[in-house]
């Protein structure tokens, strides 16, 4: 949908988080803590109040900076390398990843989704509200694949285990598919996708992770993409993304 269309299609006003995402400050989710946090001014007002709407001709402010609609939608694809992080800012002064696009983009993009600061690999950027937040969702259901190097043998048995699923600290994690490619390195697929969870499962196993690159999302593959290179997902690859979404 053209972001000029989006006030005038959800009737003129719109909840401040949806509007915050289509102008590419943040994922919804992520704009709602923004507003939370007293980032957020509505004509001159700082608003902390999740239901909140504007319309056309408010003035929004973010960190007291104006945030517009964008005219252009973007999908990107980041080969992230090690030592940064996923996030719009970092207070401990750490690379971040954004700004790996910000001499190819104009528009403000955000992450969908995220790496740990030392994990390596695919990672998607947007200004597209509704696409991040259809991806995101917890039954989206999409797979995401990633090779994984270990500082000891995996066997089989370990493999299946991880299939099976383990519990460490209370938590539940499970792989879809765990395929022992040599001792030391495996193939780990995943839906769900909770913080450091391969790093939590092999961890509760004895098994230290030398390294961890995601190489597939859903339709979406990185290829012979460089580490710090991008490109734009292709037409076909954001209808099929979208397609997979259990629900949103």
């Amino acid at each position: 949908m053209p972001a000029s269309d989006f006030i005038k299609k959800e009737k003129e006003e719109v909840r401040l988080q949806a509007f915050l995402a289509h102008c590419g400050v943040a994922s919804r989710r992520a704009s709602e803590q923004i507003i939370l946090d007293g980032r957020v001014a509505v004509n001159g007002v700082v608003v902390t109040e999740l239901g909140t709407k504007v319309k056309e001709g408010d003035k929004v402010t973010v960190d007291g900076k104006p945030v517009h609609l964008e005219a252009r939608k973007c999908y990107v694809l980041l080969n992230k390398p090690a030592g940064f992080v996923c996030s719009a800012s970092d207070e401990k002064g750490r690379q971040v990843a954004a700004d790996l696009l910000k001499d190819s983009y104009k528009e403000r993009l955000y992450n969908v989704g995220r790496l740990d600061m030392y994990s390596k690999g695919m990672i998607l950027f947007t200004n597209d509200g509704d696409f991040a937040a259809k991806l995101s969702h917890p039954s989206s259901q999409i797979e995401k694949e990633y090779i994984v190097e270990t500082s000891q043998d995996v066997t089989e048995e370990t493999a299946k285990l991880l299939e099976k699923g383990v519990r460490v600290d209370n938590v539940f994690y499970k792989c879809v598919r765990c395929q022992v490619l040599k001792p030391r390195k495996i193939k780990i697929i995943l839906i769900e996708g909770k913080n450091r969870e391969i790093r939590k499962m092999l961890e509760s196993q004895n098994i230290g992770t030398r390294s961890l690159v995601r190489v597939r999302i859903g339709n979406v593959n990185l290829d012979d993409l460089k580490p710090g290179e991008h490109r734009d997902l292709t037409p076909r690859e954001v209808k099929g993304l979208l397609e997979m979404c259990k629900g949103e």
